[in-house]
């Protein structure tokens, strides 16, 4: 399944299920939960009942002018991966890492499919990143590396927008990879049924005003969705979901030369392969 979380003629979260280029089907309409994050707390159950719900719903809805939401409303935790394409990481003159580099991402800072990104007043350094996102469905603490996939519900994308020169005042990235609005996720969220198992092998792309300047695939991370899910839930217990966002590849736009900035009026597209395109306009913070 292909579920878009948007918001209904009433002014409600729903969940719909794509159904063809242009339309969903409102399965919130046909008695569904608003959200796929409770869809996800109700496990496998919960998309048996999805699925029969798909078969009754009648509601179509054009995607033209929707109002797109997160697939997933408010993760509890949103895990992002640093430096896991080898390329990438020589270009941002970084050592590759002997394990996976994880920060965290809070919920103001990223926007769904076609909302703006904000570039801040306090810098012009506006970076984009490609990057796959694994959405938690099953929760577990510790683990092992040949389960973890049983745990992945689906997949997603994501625009981790970076502020390049608060992100790299210090050795911390935090303030740099959280500034409002500065990265999106989106456009829709995709069961992981619908794609290679542990999402390997997909071309991820970002374009910047149709100028394609990041272009790899996903079998290039050094540590694979399996690896991640596993060393995150060392730490902590994973829940339903939660996300990892999984890092990107090289192409970045502070390792250009000159630099290549985002900036007002730009358009920026993530796309991967079998997962969808997440586009987004760019605007200045207002003053």
């Amino acid at each position: 399944m292909r579920l878009i979380a948007f918001v209904n003629d009433q002014g409600r979260p729903a969940l719909g299920a794509r159904v063809d280029a242009d339309h969903l089907l409102d399965l919130t309409a046909a008695g569904a939960p608003a959200t796929l994050d409770e869809v996800l707390r109700q496990g496998e159950a919960g998309f048996a009942e999805l699925r029969r719900t798909l078969d009754r719903a009648t509601r179509r809805v054009p995607l033209a002018g929707l109002r797109w939401l997160p697939p997933v409303a408010d993760p509890a935790k949103a895990f992002a991966i640093g430096l896991n394409y080898l390329d990438h990481a020589a270009e941002s003159n970084f050592e590759p890492p002997k394990y996976p580099v994880v920060f965290q991402r809070y919920r103001s800072s990223w926007v769904a499919h076609e909302q703006p990104l904000v570039r801040p007043r306090v810098s012009t350094q506006f970076d984009y990143e490609a990057e796959l996102v694994a959405v938690i469905g099953k929760g577990g603490r510790h683990i092992a590396p040949e389960r973890a996939l049983e745990h992945v519900a689906g997949y997603s994308i994501f625009n981790d927008g970076s502020i390049r020169d608060w992100q790299l005042r210090t050795n911390q990235w935090l303030l740099g990879k959280n500034f409002d609005a500065s990265g999106s996720f989106g456009p829709e969220f995709v069961t992981a049924d619908e794609l290679p198992e542990g999402a390997k092998g997909l071309r991820v792309q970002c374009r910047l005003n149709g100028q394609v300047l990041q272009d790899a695939n996903t079998r290039d991370m050094i540590f694979d969705v399996a690896t991640l899910v596993s060393t995150c839930s060392s730490a902590m217990a994973l829940q339903p979901g939660d996300i990892i966002i999984t890092g990107t590849p090289s192409g970045v736009g502070m390792a250009r030369k000159p630099p290549v900035w985002m900036k007002a009026g730009d358009v920026c597209e993530v796309e991967v392969e079998k997962v969808g395109v997440l586009r987004n306009p760019v605007v200045d913070e207002a003053a």
